[in-house]
Order: C-alpha cells, then structure tokens, then sequence
C-alpha cells in the first residue's frame, strides 16, 4: 500500500473527526465525544498520542527489541546467524508511522488547517503548531539517526498543497543543523508565550505548561548539539556552552540540581492512557530479551553496588521437584552463552524486574529526562569547561537516574512488591566511593560518563542507547559475530524499508549508494 494512499486515508479519516482517539484521551477533553470536526487542538493531541513513544508491545517487539536493544546490549538476545538482520516490514511499519497517519502527517494537517485560519485565530492557535514542531522534530531526528537521508521538507504536503507527489530525500545533516536553529527560535517564543485553555485541555504531555515546553525545546536541542559533537566541535561547543552558561535564558530539563527530584512532574513522560491494561511482558518474552545482559550487570552495576539494580532486575532461580529456590546473588549469564548455554542455565541468572518492566502498565513513554540532561552537561564541561562542573553534572545525574528508576518500580499498582529508594546516605556513598566514582584521566571520566548515560538509557531508551554508541564507542561491549553473510555485525544504519523504494523509487536514486549497512550516520565519525 503506497504512502499517498495512507495520507488520503489519513485525511479522509480526519474529516470525520477526532473521535478514535479522542474517546480515549478522557483525561485530556471535558466531554471528548462531542467534537466532530477536526481542529489543530485535536490533531495535536492526536500528534502526541504516539506509540511509538510508549512502550507499546508492538513498537518494542517489533523494532526496538530486536534491533537496537540488541546493538547496544541492553537487552538479552539469543544468539544467532540472522541476529543483527532488521525485519524488512518491521523497519517500514516505523517508517510509515511517522509519516503518514504518523507525527509528520498529522502535522501537516496542523499547516494546513492553521494556513486557513484568519490572522487574529493564527495568533491564538499559535502555541500548538510550535509545541506540535518541537514533538515532529524529535521524532524526525531519531528517523534520521537510524536511516540517514529522510524525505522530510516535500513530504506529506497533500493537506497543503492539494497535490499528492513522491518527496525526495533531504540530507540529513542539513535537516538535523536546521531543527537545531528553529529549536532555538522555539524556545524564544515559549520565553514569552502563555498558555490557554485549549492548549491545557488537549496538551497529553505536559498539560499546557509552558516551561516544561520550554525546558523540552532546550533538552532536545542539547541533545542534538551533543549528537553532533564530534563531527562539528566548534559549532557544538559555542552553541552547548551559551545554553549552559545562560540557565535563565535555556531552561533545561535538569532537576534543578535536586538528587531527589520528583520525575512525574519535572521529566517529560508521555503517560499511558488511562484504559491502558498492556505491559511489556510478552514484547520482551516472545524476543528472549528478559535476561540481564552482562556488561550492564556484571561489569557495571555490580562491581559498583549500584542500588538501581534491585529496581532493574530479579534474582530469578531454580525451580526442581516443584520447589523454587531464589538464587543468591544478581548475576548475567556471560556472553559468550551459545543457545544452548542460555536454554540450558537462565534459571540461574538474573532478569529484569517485573514491577518495574515486565508488568508495569503505567510505564510512560520516556521523552527526556534531567538524569540524561546532566549526563550530556557532564561530557560538555568536561570537554570545553571546568573537571568541577563535569563532577558535579556527573554526580547529579546518577542520584538522578536512581531516583528515575525507583519512581518507575513504584508506579506500579499490580499488586507486585515494589522497592524502598535508598536513603541518601547510601547514594551519596556509591556515587562518591565505588567504581561508578568521578575519577581517572579524561579518556576515564568520559568512558564513566558515556557508560553511566548507556545504562540510564536502559532498552526503554534504546534509540538513544544505539546513537550515543555509534557517536562515542562506549560502553566498550563484546560483540558477537554472527553467521549470517553480509550481517555479520550490527549494522551503523538500517537499510531503506523496500516499501518506500518501491513508492518512491526515483527518489531513492539519489541515495541508493547511501543505502548499506555500513554507511555511517553523518554524526557518527569516532
């Protein structure tokens, strides 16, 4: 089925209102069902209602389990000849989800419809076509971080233009540069907006709130400013550098310092609705990813005594004769664990933890969180600041990730035992005493830093996870060969879904030589 097809469709599903998405956001509308003509408010609630950053079975399943939680090793994998080979429709289902009836095609009905509006309604509808542009570009650049070259600027200009055409492919380091520079303009104009009653009412993600808008606008820039760190340092140094050096001006999300912030109310979390029932726990079954992995538990977290292990993974055990007897200690199966070593002995070693992942159904989507913030602060200073201020970002943000994690493990209302957060004396101690502790050269500070934001990450932030390795090198995982010719190793990009080439095949010409597993992402140069 071509994408002009499911842009028609899209449109003509819009006309008849908001009303399949509409009926579940209830915490979002007075009276939801009511409303029977499309308007930007509903089209950007439906903009934010994304599963693809919820952790919803079929994304994770699907895309994220078995490809980038594999490539970084933050899930468990069986190993296998084909285990680094992407699914073909799998990689276009993401594709097409964000184009077309996906963020970037709801989005253009935004343009559209906001286009027709006199020049006094433009004013007001304003705010939701800026908050509408900072949520299509993080979706954008995580399609380009794992693609490279995307159509973008030509693409699903049906609703504005009336004419349905095939978009070609932008480069992408243009398009991550120019989603830096509006981002920035973005934020200049939330420095001065206010929000509405409509914008609060329809506003799932931060509920009109206006500096937490602002705050996420910043972070995503901050973000893709690091993304392209190695590739423009003087770019990414001067423009990091003014952002942190002008708090007041680029509010982040960052916790404001606080170690025991409150995640529910200062991160950026896209919430699950309140019908929601579903976990994670068949995605991660079906895949065989439920095993901790070695180099997250047995390398990093345990030689440290990391109190986030406890919300991170159960000690699993033996079942024989019908008795279960718990195993003793938190321990990853190596490795180098053939099939048969996995199938043979997972009873022995640990898996991920049931509250906090496995049946947890009011996980939210994680958009940004002030642990990464302070992770990515701490690589800035360290580069082109002060070792102090790296210190302090560092240590922030591992006080930060375990308050995080421990809010996750304590959101869960199944009935399942739930973990007491340390107390700060016992952070303190394992941020100031043990091997996760700021010290060593810069190489050695910057691996802590770069390691430590990989396990913030987790596999629910897997994309991330994957792009922060391809950029840095770190962590410094084992990885496997596979059998399998041509996807021997983890690619550096997926390849183009062969639904696109197939609708846009002239397009595709101008990146056909692009187009292979071991072109890298402009960003990636390490």
């Amino acid at each position: 089925m071509n994408k002009s097809f499911y842009i028609v469709l899209f449109l003509a599903l819009s006309t008849l209102g908001f009303t399949g998405c509409k009926s579940q956001l209830e915490d979002a509308f007075n009276n939801p069902d009511q409303t029977t003509e499309a308007s930007i408010p509903g089209f950007f609630a439906d903009l934010l209602n994304n599963d693809r950053v919820r952790p919803s079975y079929w994304h994770y399943r699907t895309f994220i389990l078995s490809n980038q939680s594999i490539y970084t090793q933050t899930t468990s994998f069986i190993p296998g000849n084909a285990m680094y080979q992407p699914g073909d429709s799998y990689s276009y289902g993401y594709w097409t989800d964000f184009y077309a009836p996906g963020v970037l095609g709801v989005y253009r009905k935004m343009e559209a419809a906001y286009a027709a509006l006199t020049p006094e309604n433009q004013t007001k509808e304003e705010i939701f076509l800026k908050a509408g542009k900072v949520v299509m570009y993080d979706e954008a650049s995580k399609l380009i971080d794992n693609f490279g070259d995307i159509p973008f600027s030509e693409a699903g200009q049906l609703p504005l233009t009336g004419v349905s055409k095939q978009a070609k492919f932008d480069d992408q380091k243009e398009l991550y540069y120019s989603f830096i520079e509006d981002l920035k303009a973005i934020n200049t104009y939330f420095s001065k907006a206010a929000t509405t009653g409509d914008f609060s009412k329809f506003d799932i993600l931060n509920s009109g709130g206006i500096d937490k808008w602002r705050r996420y606008t910043n972070s995503l820039r901050l973000r893709l400013l690091m993304r392209i760190s190695n590739v423009d340092e003087s770019k990414a140094k001067t423009e990091v550098l003014e952002m942190l050096n002008n708090p007041s001006t680029y509010p982040l999300v960052d916790g404001a310092t606080n170690a025991n912030y409150l995640p529910g109310s200062t991160d950026i979390l896209l919430q699950p609705l309140t019908t929601n029932t579903a976990t994670l726990r068949d995605a991660l079954m079906e895949g065989n990813n439920q095993y901790a992995t070695d180099y997250m538990l047995n390398k990093t977290m345990k030689p440290a005594n990391d109190p986030r292990i406890p919300v991170f993974y159960d000690k699993f055990g033996v079942t024989k004769d019908g008795k279960f007897t718990p195993n003793k200690e938190y321990n990853a199966m190596p490795i180098t664990f053939t099939e048969n070593d996995i199938l043979t002995n997972f009873q022995k070693y640990a898996v991920l933890d049931s509250a906090t992942f496995f049946d947890n159904a009011k996980l939210p989507g994680i958009v940004a969180t002030a642990s990464e913030t302070n992770f990515a602060k701490a690589e800035a200073y360290l580069r082109w600041g002060s070792d102090t201020d790296a210190k302090a970002a560092y240590d922030l943000a591992l006080k930060q990730s375990v308050t995080f994690y421990y809010y996750l493990n304590n959101l869960n209302t199944s009935g399942l035992k739930t973990e007491t957060k340390p107390n700060d004396a016992t952070i303190n101690d394992f941020v100031a005493n043990s091997t996760a502790k700021y010290s060593g050269n810069l190489t050695a500070k910057l691996e802590l830093i770069l390691t430590q934001k990989w396990v913030h990450y987790g596999f629910l932030q897997a994309q991330h996870a994957w792009s922060e390795y391809r950029r840095t090198g770190y962590p410094k995982i084992t990885v496997l060969t596979a059998g399998l010719a041509n996807y021997a190793t983890p690619p550096l990009r997926l390849l183009y879904p062969t639904g696109e080439i197939s609708v846009n095949s002239e397009n595709y010409e101008a990146v056909r030589s692009k187009d292979t597993r071991t072109t890298k992402i402009f960003w990636d140069v390490n």
